[in-house]
């Protein structure tokens, strides 16, 4: 377990990895408590994992529209995200406490019992799903002081809850995995051969199980591996042509449609000195996100 955290006091994280029983599927959980004394604004963009948000503070938490300034949600409940395609902002007071809990979407599936398609491109309530077994998990973490204490209780509920929902088909697994080993460069053609299905099985399973077509999760992937070379120093041309895209020009296009902002606009974002933790990926080593003034 890794903890960061202000001299000052204003924020604390720390990081773990799941209890093995829940990998590969649960890839990390992140503990964060924020008493910043402003308001924050948090750009995400589109990734591969499913983000459960325990909301242990209670403080409420606006999601919105990048594109369209719509609410999806304002909540001070835990939240599930699906797999987007979409950029949303984050916005809160400046004060909150909780765990973010990411998944892989089949894993998600499993957890939730739900088609995936059904979180696709939005965040709801947990209660939505399943209940109020989120809150009443929020109520027990908040009510035990010590972030270890509190990752061991969270690995048991899980353990529990994924045990007891519906098994993911294995060839589906195979294919995501695949496909993100790959950073979605794999044609679906070729995927779908791969798992003996015809392309139109592939994409009803993904539609069920993962949450987003394949050719629109490979985009996403295209654009993670991209944007990882980009952060690394590698030239834009040489990034679009690892990770898939005709030319440069291609790579602006798609980067523009799912995150409403040029790779060099997103990253300068990044760069630019913002108050508060300097760390704000939810993904730990993946380029999720980025704080915004105003």
């Amino acid at each position: 377990m890794r903890i960061r955290a202000c001299p000052a006091g204003t924020w604390e994280f720390t990081e773990r990895l799941p209890h093995p029983a829940l990998r590969p599927g649960v890839l990390a959980y992140r503990g964060f408590r924020l008493s910043l004394g402003r308001p924050r604004r948090r750009l995400e963009i589109p990734c591969a994992a499913v983000t459960v948000v325990l909301n242990l503070g209670r403080r409420p938490l606006r999601v919105r529209s990048a594109t369209t300034g719509q609410t999806l949600v304002h909540s001070a409940a835990p939240l599930v995200s699906g797999l987007v395609s979409r950029p949303t902002l984050g916005e809160h007071g400046g004060e909150l406490h909780g765990i973010e809990v990411t998944l892989r979407p089949w894993a998600a599936f499993r957890l939730f019992g739900v088609e995936m398609h059904e979180l696709g491109n939005t965040v709801n309530e947990t209660s939505a799903l399943a209940g109020h077994r989120y809150e009443d998990l929020c109520d027990v973490l908040a009510g035990t002081p010590a972030w270890q204490d509190r990752f061991r209780i969270l690995d048991a509920a899980l353990r529990l809850w994924i045990q007891a929902g519906p098994a993911p088909c294995t060839r589906t697994v195979w294919a995501w995995n695949r496909l993100e080993r790959s950073g979605g460069t794999v044609p679906v053609h070729t995927l779908a051969a791969e798992t003996s299905w015809s392309e139109r099985q592939l994409e009803r399973r993904f539609r069920e199980q993962i949450g987003l077509p394949p050719r629109t999760a490979a985009r996403v992937l295209r654009i993670r591996r991209a944007l990882g070379s980009l952060s690394a120093g590698m030239r834009p041309a040489e990034a679009a042509a690892l990770a898939g895209f005709y030319d440069q020009a291609h790579l602006n296009r798609d980067f523009k449609a799912m995150t409403a902002h040029s790779p060099s606009h997103f990253l300068a974002l990044r760069a630019s000195d913002r108050p508060g933790p300097a760390e704000v990926d939810r993904v730990s080593g993946e380029v999720t996100s980025a704080v915004l003034t105003g």
